[in-house]
């Protein structure tokens, strides 16, 4: 009796048909056309790009707005290493995707075959993603095919969500498979993550309770929806202010009485001063990172001990990497605060209040927002960076989704910018990524489709992922381009200028040392899109409502001056500068 066969690629997409995957982003090559091929005569699409990275951004940036994994495509050797830089970017912020990597074919290993990686040592390319993946499978044995696409998916989304790398060789993709494999390994049914013990739901409640001065401190770790909620109910029923590190803002309100903001280098005095004296924080979903705890400073942002710290993460290595905690614990962010928050419920029940320190948080943070919607209603041109923050508040939807690249965009907004209860801040957090907002706001977009999703980036964040524009035409995709246009990696020349006098390297000049830009806009044009050059301070209102009504990929190439993001916290950089090494 015949048994009815498969190629292992059209195997391989009935599976990916079966886990609900939608879209794959990536490149072409002599390695995965086989799966192309398949993939083409499937109900998944394929979103092609013109750069490994800029795939990778966008399956990174639709995993985040889907809360689906995202699935990117790649070629051997120079393809697969062109989507380092985004795969390591998604994987250090816990995003989770599978990266699907066609290799040389299984029998030619050693023998430097068409753009192998193979010089000083056996070929391994897989090696190069080990550092930063939860696991790279290499793919031996066409029969292991299915199998370790079923690991890839469950070990991307389980527990600390992550990136993996499935790497085959691509005569695996064309070898016969029975047909029935392509059902053989279904994706398990998500079981339950680790809950909260009532023993230790009942000494953090203790804590919390018996504390003079508590604070939240909310990461990027707690996801939308009940765990937010019980957040609420718990810091509400106490009077504990929250702050936040830079991934987690907008997890709750920005106008919410009990957010103080953002901790650490770009944090507010007021934020850094609280959580320096609590005596009790409670930490959820954070790794305390470097520039969100100053440096790890003990004069700065955060002083533990004396302060007692509860830690609540789902993964393990993150519990005490940087400060000894009171109580660790390892569990689902959403269940540790909802059972904190009914303990907490049962030992008191008789609200707190704390009046002044209400009044304290809304004085600094009024004085926050007041202060940069003054700068941003300035007329000078070039704009302000506030002033373009402001026009883009008051002028798009309150709904819109902001995708930012790194420098002003990315920082500016994390302190200053009132994110309404409505929108999304998202940002390359973990790597500080530049390039990565005009592409993840691509996978984004195709998430959301019915959602103004804005890349807000700088003109070096823009050059870097060019290909991003005939993304947006090719698919089309409404993303709004705004482009921070200072002619400079202004961030880094502010640092350079504050500590050695000077940019050199930093900014942009012709050969006779004016400042140097292409026109974004035109480059928008010439790909297809909509292109802006704002040339006038009333002129970013106008291209802004026009381009949001067109509802059609556009480029507004802003002129916009080079200002430095206050920073009221301390980053150790500033003292290596100057001989100091501690």
């Amino acid at each position: 009796m015949s048994v009815e066969t498969k190629t292992a690629a059209e195997a391989l997409v009935a599976q990916l048909e079966s886990y609900g995957v939608e879209y794959i982003f990536g490149t072409c090559g002599h390695t995965n056309i086989a799966l192309l091929d398949a993939i083409g005569r499937s109900r998944i699409e394929f979103v092609i790009a013109r750069h490994e990275q800029a795939a990778a951004h966008a399956a990174d940036g639709y995993a985040r707005a889907s809360g689906k994994v995202g699935v990117l495509l790649v070629h051997v050797g120079p393809g697969m290493m062109n989507a380092v830089t985004g795969v390591a970017t998604a994987a250090l912020d816990s995003v989770p995707l599978v990266t699907i990597a066609g290799d040389v074919p299984s029998y030619m290993y050693g023998r430097h075959p068409h753009q192998e990686v193979n010089l000083h040592a056996d070929a391994d390319q897989t090696a190069i993603y080990r550092p930063f993946v939860k696991r790279a499978w290499h793919v031996h044995r066409v029969e292991d095919l299915p199998r370790f696409t079923e690991r890839a998916f469950w070990t991307a989304t389980a527990g600390r969500p992550g990136t993996v790398l499935l790497d085959v060789p691509m005569d695996l993709f064309s070898r016969p498979l029975p047909a029935e494999r392509a059902t053989t390994y279904p994706l398990p049914a998500a079981t339950s993550a680790p809950a909260l013990s009532v023993t230790d739901a009942e000494r953090a409640a203790e804590l919390l309770i018996g504390a003079q001065r508590p604070l939240v401190y909310l990461g990027g770790g707690l996801g939308p929806g009940d765990g937010r909620k019980a957040l609420l109910s718990l810091v509400e029923h106490l009077d504990i202010p929250v702050a936040h590190s830079l991934m987690a803002k907008g997890s709750l309100p920005d106008q919410h009485p009990l957010v103080m903001g953002m901790t650490g280098f770009w944090g507010l005095e007021v934020t850094n001063t609280y959580a320096l004296e609590a005596d009790v924080v409670l930490a959820i979903g954070t790794r305390f990172a470097e520039t969100d705890a100053s440096s790890w400073n003990p004069a700065y942002t955060w002083r533990v001990p004396p302060t007692k710290l509860i830690q609540i993460d789902i993964d393990p290595a993150e519990i005490g990497r940087n400060y000894p905690v009171e109580l660790g614990i390892v569990a689902d962010a959403t269940h540790a605060v909802r059972a904190v928050d009914e303990a907490v419920r049962r030992a008191a029940p008789q609200a707190v209040r704390r009046p002044a320190l209400r009044d304290q948080i809304r004085a600094a943070r009024t004085a926050l927002f007041d202060g940069s919607t003054e700068r941003g209603r300035s007329d000078q041109f070039p704009l302000r960076p506030e002033r373009i923050l402001l026009d883009l508040r008051e002028t798009l939807p309150p709904d819109t989704i902001l995708v930012t690249d790194v420098g002003w965009n990315k920082n500016g907004v994390a302190q200053c910018y009132p994110l309404p209860p409505e929108g999304w801040f998202i940002a390359p957090g973990g790597a500080s990524t530049m390039g990565f907002g005009p592409a993840a706001a691509l996978g984004v977009q195709l998430a959301l489709p019915d959602r103004v999703v804005v890349a807000l980036v700088g003109d070096g964040g823009m050059s870097a992922q060019l290909p991003a524009l005939p993304m947006a035409v090719e698919r089309g995709l409404p993303v709004l381009f705004v482009v921070m246009n200072n002619r400079a990696h202004g961030t880094i020349a502010d640092l350079q200028a504050a500590n050695y006098g000077q940019t050199y390297g930093c900014t942009f000049t012709d050969p006779d040392g004016h400042p140097y830009s292409p026109d974004f806009a035109a480059l928008g044009r010439a790909c297809g899109a909509d292109g802006y050059l704002i040339e006038r301070v009333e002129d970013l209102r106008d291209a802004l409502l026009t381009a949001h009504r067109r509802r059609r990929p556009a480029v507004l190439d802003v002129a916009m001056v080079n200002e430095p993001v206050p920073t009221p916290g301390h980053w150790n950089i500033k003292d290596i500068y100057h001989g100091v090494f501690e």
